[in-house]
């Protein structure tokens, strides 16, 4: 049912101007607001109370959910339960959201008022809205839906808490608990919805991985060399990879042992890298197949740093230029590919100068692709080790590289070797 069936269906009830009702319908949607949860204020705006609910649905497995259905009652065990703030229809709303599980799978969640229920409890919720979220269904819990604490516990398979390694988190978490050090930490001035904020931003670490970090409300006590558990952080994507968001409602406690922190950068076959949807510091070793087009002297933008094709830029149309040097490789270790991009200094180490030598080699060949076919000369068929941070999106794996040396072992080998460890 799209916006139009809804404006008219509440316009038939309310006795009301359709397009209006589809106007403020497509105003809350557009802020992220559920449809039912838009639809519920809308009937309020118009004098029609929290009317048009309809009769408890049926019970369902967690597993029959799809965006599909409108409403739902489920009974589930409540896997975890993160707080945080978000603005709604311009005010600030707490909202409770987390996972639930049935012995057929899970489902996130998202509660706008206060239930009471906390991670173990099994519940049995009634009525409860369907919306989509990341390609998958979630389950809206709102003033219409009923909360009651089920007639037997609910057995389920899935870890009951928010306690993670930092390896296991994932873009969407919410909830979740780290145990961690602190590597680096540094307040940081940024504009926001609410004029300039001070936030603190770093990067934290545990024996199986390093992530970046953002504390929304700066905490003294993060920083740097310090141990510490972070109780209820969400996750979100920032460049490609997970990174953990502490909320006024985050609660940091010192750790009395330090964390064990992890020496150098994880490896990884590439395969298992691009399977865990982005790492911040990851190491993988392959063979360099081909050095892709946009290699060596470019052109990028003033304004926004993108690069420019003929010197226009996607964002700010013509523009004068700014000469950089970049390279991006194709590597493969015999278990996937993935694009391996350097910078203008790695790039400066393989090509063996920096911009004024590649500036004037172009210039003596009246040919600027000479950089990128130098390059590609000395690095295509070699077997390369490479440590960066890698993002997973549509178009790709690429992996912005932070050290780019020749490996002496085979990659295949060290592929396995790396599926080896990860398998322990």
């Amino acid at each position: 049912m799209d916006v139009n069936d809804h404006a008219e269906e509440l316009a038939s009830d309310l006795g009301v101007d359709k397009e209006e009702v589809a106007a403020d319908l497509q105003n809350l949607l557009e802020y992220s607001v559920p449809i039912d949860e838009a639809k519920q204020s809308v009937r309020r705006k118009h004098g029609g109370g929290s009317g048009g609910s309809s009769p408890t649905p049926d019970s369902v497995d967690v597993d029959e959910i799809t965006t599909d259905h409108g409403n739902v009652t489920v009974t589930v065990r409540v896997l975890t339960a993160g707080t945080r703030t978000i603005r709604y229809q311009g005010d600030d709303i707490t909202i409770r959201e987390g996972e639930l599980a049935d012995e057929t799978g899970t489902i996130s969640y998202t509660a706008w008022q206060e239930f009471g229920f906390e991670p173990g409890d099994s519940l049995t919720i009634g009525n409860a809205g369907v919306r989509e979220w990341d390609g998958e269904p979630e389950l809206n819990l709102n003033e219409s839906t009923t909360v009651a604490i089920a007639d037997e516990t609910v057995a389920v398979d899935e870890r009951i808490g928010g306690d993670r390694r930092l390896a296991d988190v994932r873009a969407g978490d919410r909830g979740r608990n780290v145990e961690v050090r602190v590597l680096e930490a540094d307040e940081k001035t940024i504009s926001g919805r609410d004029g300039e904020t001070e936030i603190r931003e770093g990067v934290v670490a545990d024996a199986t991985a390093k992530l970046p970090f953002t504390d929304w409300h700066p905490r003294p006590e993060v920083e740097p060399g310090v141990d510490l558990r972070i109780e209820d952080v969400y996750v979100r994507e920032f460049r490609g990879v997970p990174s953990i968001n502490l909320t006024e409602f985050t609660e940091v406690t010192p750790l009395p042992d330090p964390v064990s922190v992890a020496e150098g950068a994880p490896r990884r076959s590439v395969a298992d890298a691009v399977a865990s949807g982005g790492m911040f510091d990851v190491e993988v070793v392959g063979n360099v197949l081909e050095v892709r087009d946009g290699s060596g002297l470019i052109e990028r933008c003033p304004e926004c740093g993108r690069v420019t094709q003929g010197g226009q830029c996607r964002s700010h149309g013509e523009v004068d230029t700014e000469d950089d040097l970049r390279v991006k490789a194709i590597l493969d270790d015999g278990t996937d590919t993935v694009t391996v991009v350097l910078d203008d200094e790695l790039t400066a180490e393989v090509y063996g100068g920096g911009l004024e030598t590649a500036l004037a080699a172009a210039k003596e060949a009246m040919d600027k692709e000479v950089v990128a076919d130098t390059i590609a000369e000395r690095i295509v068929g070699h077997a390369y080790r490479v440590r960066g941070s890698l993002s997973v999106d549509d178009y790709g794996a690429n992996l912005d590289a932070e050290a780019f040396e020749r490996a002496s072992d085979d990659p295949a080998a060290a592929a396995r070797e790396a599926l080896a460890e990860v398998g322990e």
